[in-house]
């Protein structure tokens, strides 16, 4: 089990399975391997074992009250993105925000609207 106040590091895969719980809420192995099939090929079996760790892992919780067990996600959604975010960006862009700001709209994939929506979020920051 994680450690009380540990964040939560999910690997690639588990971070795909986190999302269909997320999106869904709590499922069984068979609902989540449906969701994950209509992104790519995966085995039925291969999500069983990665959901059993990751309850073993205190990642997911396990209900064991009904004939079949449904998995729901320990940690909220923005509580580990904010943690997995601030890795990404002390790791890849030395803890500036800023740079990776600037290189996500450098990008030139920046919708008007998203443009705006930055826009007003800066203003409200400066207040």
């Amino acid at each position: 089990m994680n450690a009380p106040n540990k964040p939560i590091e999910p690997t690639k895969s588990e971070l795909e399975i986190l999302q269909v719980l997320w999106e869904k809420g709590p499922l069984t192995v068979r609902s989540v391997n449906d969701e994950l099939l209509k992104q790519r090929d995966v085995n039925y079996t291969t999500t069983l074992k990665l959901m059993q760790i990751m309850a073993d892992k205190g990642i997911l919780k396990r209900d064991e009250s009904q004939m079949k067990h449904i998995y729901s996600v320990v940690e909220e959604e923005q509580q580990t993105k904010a943690h997995l975010l601030d890795k990404f960006v002390d790791t890849m862009y030395k803890g500036s925000a800023g740079k990776l700001v600037m290189q996500l709209l450098g990008n030139k994939k920046t919708s008007q609207e998203e443009l705006q929506e930055i826009k007003d979020l800066l203003k409200k920051l400066e207040e």
